[in-house]
Parts: C-alpha cells; structure tokens; sequence
C-alpha cells in the first residue's frame, strides 16, 4: 500500500502529464498553510523557465485536468503558481479503511529485508546502571522495535564492559580483601568454585573502592595494569573470576532492564572477541596495516578529505594490552562470521564518535568488515537537569538510574491516586506502567543527537507532549469501547463512512502519515518521528471526541463510524506505543 503522499503525487504528476508537462513537476507536500489547503504542489514554478510561461497560466492548466479526479475535493491554481489541494471525502474514508483492513496499517515489507546487529546498552559489568546508561539503553530499544517492525531482522547485543581496566581493579582489590582466595594461587590447577566469593552489593562497592584507590597509589594502580594484562593473556584463576563477575552483574543487569522494557538477543561482552584478537594482529601486521609506534602497534586512519586531524587507531598498547579499540574490532570479526550483517549500527554517546571513525576506518582498511556491510554510529546528547548540567543526585552525585524510576514512579502514584478512582493495588501498577511512558517519552520524543533536559513535573504531566497525555488518549478510547459494548454492540462491522465534519476529516489526515512516519523514523534512526506523529493523532482524537457525540449519536450506521475510526486510531497508537518501548493500562 503507498504512502498517501506518494498516492496524490502520483495523481498529480499525471495532471502534469496530461497538461503536456513534465510529470518530475508533479510533487506534492503537505501544505504549510493547513488554513489555505490540505496539499499543495509548487512545481509550476519550477516548470516556467523550462516552458516560458507564466507559472500561474502552468498551474490552472494542471489544476483544470486534475478537477474531474476522484482524488480531490478542490485542486486550485493561485498566484503565482501554486496548486492548492484537498482530498475529496470519499478517497479520504477509503484510504482510511485500507489502513483499517491491513494488518500493518497498509506499511509494505521490503522487498530485500536486512539483518542488522544493533549494539546498545553498553554498561560496565560490576557496577550499577546510572543515569548515563537510560538514553542508550531507550533510544536503541526503540530503533531495534521500529527496525522490525520495517520488516528487518536484527540482532540487539548489550555490549557489556567486561575487559578493561575495571576488571583488573576489581580483581586487585578482591585479592586484597581475601588473599587466601584459590583464585589468586598461580599454581592451583582444579576446579574452581561454583558460588561467587561475593554478592552483587559487595560487587557494586568494590569498583568505585578500588578506582578511588587507583588513583591515589600508583603501586596499586600498577597491580590493576597487570592482573589487566593477565585476565587478558588468559591467566585461569582470574578468568573464573571475569565468569563470577559476569554471571552476578548480568543476574542484576537482565532485572533493571527488565524495568525499563528493555531487552536484548545477545548479552555478549567485550570477553568475547578475546579469541579474535591473536589473529587479527597478526593478518594486520601481515597485510601491513598496522604497525608500531612508540611501543604500540596502530593502524593509520587519516584521510586527505580530513578537516581536523584523526588520530592512529591503536590497536595494542605497549604492554600488549587490548584496548577498546581493539575489543570494537574484534567483536566486528565474530559478528560477520556469525551473522552475516548488512548493517551493524552503534547506539552510544555522540561524544565516542571520533573512536567510531577510527574504528570504523581501521575495519575497512584491514578488510575486517566487507564493503555490503554498512557501519552506523548512531550518537546521541547528553540527558540534563533542569539546571542544564548533566542530571544527578542533590548530593552532586550520578544518580543511580533505578533511583530516577523510582521518583518518577512515586510522582505518578501521587497523581493517579489523587484521582481516588483505583485501588491501591491497581494504581500502584498503573503508576509504573505510565511513569515509564513518561520517561521513554520524555526521551524520545527529542532528537536523539541533542542534549535535552529532563524535567519530571513536564514529563509526567497529563497535558501537552508527555507519555501520560499520550496514555491518557488511549485509556479515554478504551473507555468509550467498553461502554459500547456494554451497551450490547461490537466491533464486528468496521467501515469508516466518508467524513462529514472538520474534527472527523481532520482525524483521517492525522491516521495517514502512518507509513511515512515509520519509514523517516527507520531511515533516520530517530523514533522521536513516532512520538510526533502519535501526538499529532492523539491532539486530533481529542478534537474529534470533544466536537462529537460518539455514543449518543443517532443513527447507527454514523456511530458505527465512528466506532470504526476509533478503533483504527487506538490500534494505531498502541503500535505507535509498543515501538516506543512502553504500554498502556486500562484505566488511569
């Protein structure tokens, strides 16, 4: 089924056509002045020089041989050469019913689908989700939704840190806490044991113990870089260690993902390409692509169309440890031998993009990616506090991301109870379900690439561009179904009659973007497209309801279009919803 705008253009190019013009004139926008028309095409100007004629004399010619079309309801030429359009509404009502009757609301599939790994999330292992990790961890969700539900097949790997220098910190201050663990003895060649020798609260405080000490001793920061460099080199004690560290943090990790609706195929760590790295320096040493510097071994990645200067890609430090660079690359090989991508897309702070070009150029001169492989760094800004600083704690500290989940789901309980509508049971659980719909929201409906501000009175309100209005519209909706069927009709026969009044045409103008907001929203990695438009629908359901007596009306086979209508519009949004990361209840 094509894209609305794609369908009057159509139209319109063959008015040019038969006018004897060029049909590339034909293109149609949506109007920016919805008070003067609905579409508008401005190619009669562009088509003047061409033919030296006036663009108005162009435009009533086209305008005159688009007046018989079923199409439109008005097609009018006006100086100085616009053609003003509006849709007739019968084609309106019968656009409407074949989204109604498609099952994907009239989105084709592609006829060539693509397998993409999208990498998101990205947390250290043995340490809390914070704050920083909610726009990865939200914004890669719903592009993973958005991209399947384009009819592609991908692969979400959380990308955990489980490598660096925090492993060996850990493990430095585990052996100075409890010596006499078998872990730490070179010559201890059984098995090892099958509990963790710590909880994931003793986990989660060792780190930032161990980082704080790092960084005011020198000798212990050197026993970090070393056992580093062990756990890398394969030492088995400190691998069984990675193992428990793995299995604790990934316990924890997989529950407050949970919390978010958030979820992934892989939970591979950078531990993973491991294996690859052996061989992978040695073909770039044999292929000559990377080669040593002051002790470390790096790939030149600077090109002449560079504007600023692009560091080496290095690959191993002069110790010979593996860095992220070389981890990124390595899990690039496994990757493409295991699945084969047409795409692997990178969701992560916009601040990492210059080790993406190093990374990215560093894979194609060292023939680690092919060129049908597309690379993505999908970048996005900084989430804020209402002060404009990165958001924390009072206290100035970073705020743990479970902590913001739970103000947000506090405020929201406060709210709905004081509605004294549910029980407590129920308005606990609604709380969560729309606190989270406000935070997603208040995340998406930004352009991932730009810092925004998150602010928790805005975001949780019922009003204006927020989660809960949203949210709010699907329950009115719910509503209004239950009542009709209460009153002993279904929604059996679903057929929208052609629109009678400016609320009810206006809400059909609103449902047919559908396509080419999920399109943009793929195309553009931006699922802010989606909240657009599911505002945009939910303002002019809100129209349509307070202008019209749905349940009251009076003839039976209007109300039963009404009905229709609404129900298409609920089925749309609750995907709009679902692709966004969040749900609806079914009372608030």
């Amino acid at each position: 089924m094509k894209e609305l705008i794609e369908l009057i253009s159509d139209e319109v190019k063959a008015g040019f056509t038969r006018a004897g013009l060029d049909s590339s004139y034909g293109k149609v926008t949506v109007s920016n002045r919805p008070d003067l028309c609905e579409y508008q095409c401005n190619g009669a100007l562009a088509a003047a020089k061409e033919y030296h004629k006036a663009p108005i004399v162009l435009a009533e010619s086209v305008a005159e041989q688009l007046a018989s079309s079923s199409m439109f309801s008005r097609a009018e030429a006006l100086k100085p050469g616009f053609i003003n359009l509006d849709l007739s509404p019968e084609f309106l009502s019968e656009y409407g019913n074949d989204m109604a009757g498609s099952d994907r609301f009239g989105l084709d599939l592609p006829k060539r689908p693509l397998t993409i790994i999208l990498d998101y999330g990205g947390p250290n292992v043995a340490k809390p989700l914070h704050v920083g990790h909610l726009r990865s961890a939200v914004i890669g969700e719903s592009i993973k939704r958005i991209a399947r539900f384009a009819g592609h097949t991908v692969i979400g790997d959380v990308h955990l840190g489980d490598w660096g220098l925090q492993m060996g910190l850990i493990i430095t201050e585990l052996q100075e806490r409890k010596p006499d663990l078998v872990y730490f003895d070179p010559d201890y060649s059984g098995d090892y044991p099958d509990e963790p020798p710590f909880t994931i609260s003793e986990l989660e405080e060792i780190y930032p113990c161990a980082s704080g000490k790092s960084k005011e001793d020198e000798s212990y920061h050197e026993k970090a870089l070393l056992a580093t460099k062990e756990l890398q080199e394969g030492r088995r004690g400190y691998r069984a260690l990675l193992s428990h560290i793995m299995n604790v943090s990934v316990s924890d990790l997989k529950k407050n993902y949970k919390k978010l609706n958030v979820s992934f195929d892989l939970w591979k760590g950078e531990s993973d390409a491991a294996a690859y790295i052996p061989q992978m320096v040695s073909d770039m040493k044999e292929q000559g692509t990377a080669y040593e510097s002051e002790g470390a071994l790096v790939v030149d990645v600077k090109e002449d169309s560079d504007k600023k200067e692009i560091p080496p890609c290095m690959i191993l430090k002069s110790d010979g440890a593996a860095l992220y660079n070389t981890t990124d690359l390595a899990t690039m090989i496994w990757r493409v031998k295991d699945y084969h991508p047409d795409r692997i897309a990178y969701v992560v702070d916009k601040r990492q993009e210059l080790h993406f070009i190093q990374c990215f150029r560093a894979a194609r001169k060292c023939n680690i990616v092919p060129d049908s492989c597309q690379l993505d760094f999908i970048g996005f800004g900084t989430m804020n506090g209402t002060d404009g600083k990165p958001y924390k704690t009072r206290e100035g500290g970073v705020m743990r991301l479970s902590t913001l989940i739970n103000e947000v789901d506090q405020k929201m309980y406060e709210k709905i109870i004081s509605n004294g509508d549910l029980p407590e049971d129920e308005a606990r659980k609604t709380a969560d379900i729309v606190a989270l719909s406000a935070i997603k929201y208040g995340d998406l409906s930004n352009q991932p690439s730009k810092d925004y501000i998150f602010d928790i009175d805005k975001f949780t309100s019922f009003e204006g561009n927020t989660g809960p209005y949203i949210l709010y519209t699907i329950v009115r909706m719910k509503s209004i179904i239950r009542k009709y069927e209460q009153s002993g009709r279904k929604l059996s026969e679903k057929k929208i009659l052609p629109p009678k009044t400016e609320s009810e045409r206006g809400l059909l103008l609103a449902l047919a973007p559908f396509q080419d907001s999920i399109r943009a929203a793929y195309e553009e990695n931006m699922p802010n497209r989606i909240c657009q438009y599911i505002y945009e629908l939910s303002n002019a359901f809100n129209h349509f309801y307070h202008e019209t007596k749905i349940l009251a009306c009076e003839d039976l086979d209007r109300q039963t279009s009404y009905m229709s209508l609404l129900d298409l519009t609920l089925r749309v949004l609750l995907t709009g919803i679902d692709l966004l990361g969040f749900e609806a209840p079914e009372r608030m």
